[in-house]
């Protein structure tokens, strides 16, 4: 009686047995599924998205003024002075607008904005503005010899859009490396398990991505060194945290 008991005890307070390997070959296949949505991710940015955005703002920088017209179209790829009146505005956090009124083909149309800016905020009902159009959209907003550029206006800040297609990248190759050691050893993944390994590196690319690419927006950096700077952090993050890790230099 006394010998159950004890092993009784012995079995609830002792260490809980190792997870099952079963599921961990269903954790191991997700995250190789997970790795192929975040590679054809990167790819699209890298190839569709990236090379898109700095092609527009190419044709938005070398676009002339349109010639004088009696009808106006609604698309054109000059640039076209329009003389507006402010309905309103709109200055929150979430949604920074205004409405101007204008001529066919433009008589009401709403104008967002990524920011209060200079115009925005002083923008009154019945003002008289002026607008740029280019391509159907307003792209910029003057009163006087205020300037602002619409949300609408193309923009050369690939550095942030490397770094959505990076942070893609490197999760594709953190996703199929646990994934891979989840399936390849399922009773038994060792580091690769989401505490603290995997958490601490998304957590560390995430971060990095983000910082990065703003401090390269901020500092007129080519995109490229978002990638260069981004993978040489979460590769040296990776070793060095794995190898602490195992050494038992971090608590796990």
């Amino acid at each position: 009686m006394t010998t159950t008991r004890i092993d009784t005890v012995r079995g609830a307070d002792g260490p809980s047995p190792p997870p099952r390997a079963g599921r961990n070959r269903l954790v191991g296949a997700a995250l190789i599924v997970l790795s192929l949505a975040a590679a054809l991710s990167c790819y699209f940015v890298f190839t569709t998205w990236l090379p898109n955005d700095r092609t527009l703002y190419r044709e938005y920088k070398e676009a002339k003024a349109c010639p004088a017209r009696r009808v106006i179209p609604r698309s054109e790829d000059c640039l076209r002075k329009v003389t507006f009146t402010v309905e309103g505005t709109r200055t929150t956090t979430k949604n920074m607008r205004a409405t101007l009124l204008g001529p066919e083909p433009f008589p009401r149309t709403v104008v967002p904005f990524g920011d209060r800016g200079p115009v925005l905020s002083g923008l009154q009902r019945g003002d008289r503005v002026t607008g740029t159009v280019w391509r159907g959209a307003i792209v910029v907003v003057a009163e006087g010899d205020v300037r602002q550029n619409s949300a609408d206006a193309p923009r050369d800040e690939p550095q942030m859009t490397a770094a959505v297609g990076t942070f893609a990248g490197l999760l594709a190759a953190l996703a199929l490396m646990f994934g891979a050691m989840h399936l390849a050893r399922p009773r038994d993944p060792g580091l690769f398990t989401w505490r603290p390994y995997g958490k601490w590196l998304l957590i560390v690319t995430g971060a990095t991505c983000a910082v990065v690419g703003l401090s390269t927006v901020w500092t007129g950096l080519p995109w490229l060194l978002v990638p260069t700077v981004c993978g040489a952090v979460v590769a040296g993050t990776a070793w060095f945290l794995h190898r602490d890790l195992r050494l038992g230099r971090v608590g796990r």
